[in-house]
């Protein structure tokens, strides 16, 4: 008999570290499904990783998910071992990866100017010390950098960058960011210079993440057994000294009534701390989305009320304790007439599906576009039309609405993109015909809040004898946070860790360590 038969697994969140973490169990622990139980706040699992909504109601997704195939081998290993939605004998790995050989990013309008023109990106804009001081952060070590904002390492000139334009807004950076996180970045992603002006490394999903992603993965655990309880709030956790430190129970409320789960020696339990989109809330056409303060979400508190009891488990208040520094606003349009999406297609010269990001570089918003190839929802309907945005100057007052964009409602961030497009005399056509859903997220990027070498806990703390922490505020050595691979790897090193697995983890992509893509990289650079 398989030592792990009789072992149970209880996952706490229901995003994609947890998912991936159910599925190592299964595939390579030899886990029976049916002792897997995954605790969820929320009545749907993904996460982050979310797509949701209707024709009628408008479709919503917070945030869209780009991969690369260098980079994100984590991902590709689980995602190789699950089996389509449509199609049984093909993996959702390939089926990704199918997807994008067919439809290939190459964005003929990375960058829009002020005057509505398309910038010539290719001009990356460095003078010599935009490079030195690109070269003197890339060498200098992570404890050297300590607590510096990216604003600390570079000249004002470097700011103004095209470079910069669309290396934050790829990535989602704000200039008081963690120096750090940037440094890791340029070297995770640095194939990714000498084309970042097109984004032609870019991988996407025929749909969106949940619906290309969470789904299979979903479908697949319960058909193995794995048992989800939605509607579950994980408040505590009890702690207990036995040959180290070993989780005994786990406290939850339910449908306002309070459950415990025993832990027995045998069993596991892997829990997500923190999340970047913890207190998300949707506007719509004539509401803004409200900003929320105070934690009604589940996930920080736990991982608040764990690190008070035990050293070691990180220090959550580095990320979650100033979201006026971690908060930005997406919009999902749902168009009824494809109006706007022939315009940006004549405009852009790229079919939907092939242009990757567009920022338009002087609007006060900051605000950046995608167009999807439809459908990009399950069940979309051929007459209708998404289109994904975001903005990451939310304070500032629009450069047509007199309001920030916090204030806006989803019709006036409509406007103020269409004037942004040049496209005023549409405007009537589209405004009539569109559902506009934007939702404020207060942590979305607090995962780049300037931190301590110990504000990140470990994926297995020190002592842990049970329990693994998951998620993108574990600490994992020269991998970058906010990607869905950062999530999968926490889940191998958690789940081959804890069960002693003589497994190998996909080694981090490092460019550096390709010659010929090193060098690429540094022409680029120097220009």
């Amino acid at each position: 008999m398989n030592t792990t038969d009789a072992a149970k697994a209880y996952l706490i969140g229901g995003g994609i570290a947890s998912l991936s973490a159910a599925v190592l169990l299964i595939r390579d622990g030899g886990f029976c499904g049916a002792n897997i139980r995954i605790l969820e706040e929320l009545e749907v699992a993904g996460g982050a990783l979310d797509g949701s909504g209707d024709p009628v109601k408008g479709y919503v997704t917070r945030g869209g998910r780009m991969w690369t195939e260098e980079a994100y081998v984590c991902l590709w290993n689980v995602l190789d071992s699950i089996p389509t939605l449509a199609n049984p004998t093909r993996s959702v790995k390939d089926d990704i990866w199918a997807f994008n050989k067919a439809w290939h990013s190459a964005s003929h309008a990375r960058l829009i100017g002020k005057d509505h023109t398309i910038l010539d990106a290719t001009d990356l804009g460095f003078n010599l010390q935009d490079r030195l001081e690109i070269m003197r952060l890339l060498a200098m070590p992570e404890r050297i950098i300590g607590t510096k904002r990216i604003e600390d390492c570079f000249s004002s000139h470097f700011f103004a960058t095209n470079f910069w334009a669309m290396w934050r807004t790829t990535f989602a950076f704000q200039n008081w960011h963690s120096a750090i996180e940037l440094r890791r970045y340029m070297l995770r992603f640095m194939q990714e210079f000498p084309r970042i002006h097109t984004l032609a490394g870019v991988r996407r999903s025929a749909f969106n993440q949940y619906d290309s992603l969470v789904r299979p993965i979903e479908k697949w655990l319960t058909d193995q057994g794995v048992q989800f309880e939605y509607g579950t709030k994980v408040i505590d956790v009890d702690l207990a000294e036995s040959d180290g430190q070993r989780i005994t129970a786990i406290h939850c409320t339910r449908q306002g009534k309070e459950l415990s789960y025993a832990v027995g020696l045998r069993d596991y339990a892997f829990i997500t701390i923190g999340s970047m989109t913890a207190d998300s809330r949707l506007g719509d056409n004539d509401h803004a989305p409200q900003l929320v303060r105070d934690k009604t979400d589940g996930a920080w508190r736990l991982w608040e009320t764990m690190a008070r009891k035990l050293p070691g488990l990180g220090r959550p208040y580095a990320f979650s304790g100033n979201i006026d520094e971690s908060k930005w606003e997406s919009f999902t349009l749902t168009m009824r007439t494809p109006a706007l999406i022939r315009r940006i297609e004549e405009f852009t010269g790229n079919k939907p599906g092939t242009g990757g990001l567009m920022t338009f570089k002087d609007s006060s918003w900051l605000m950046s576009i995608v167009v999807p190839r439809p459908p990009h929802f399950a069940g979309q309907p051929d007459d209708v039309f998404t289109l994904w945005g975001y903005g990451l100057f939310i304070d500032n007052k629009g450069d047509y609405i007199d309001k920030s964009m916090a204030q806006a409602t989803g019709q006036e961030i409509l406007t103020e993109l269409m004037h942004q497009l040049g496209f005023e005399d549409i405007l009537d056509e589209v405004r009539r015909s569109t559902t506009v859903i934007p939702v404020m997220m207060p942590y979305i990027t607090s995962e780049f809040s300037r931190r301590d070498v110990t504000d990140r806990p470990p994926v297995i703390p020190h002592g842990a004898k049970n329990y693994a922490l998951l998620g993108q505020y574990v600490e994992i050595p020269e991998d970058v946070v906010f990607t869905v691979e950062y999530s999968v790897r926490s889940a191998m090193h958690g789940v081959y860790g804890l069960l002693g697995l003589k497994r190998d983890i996909p080694p981090i992509y490092h460019a550096l360590a390709e010659p010929m893509v090193a060098l690429d990289a540094l022409k680029t650079l120097m220009g």
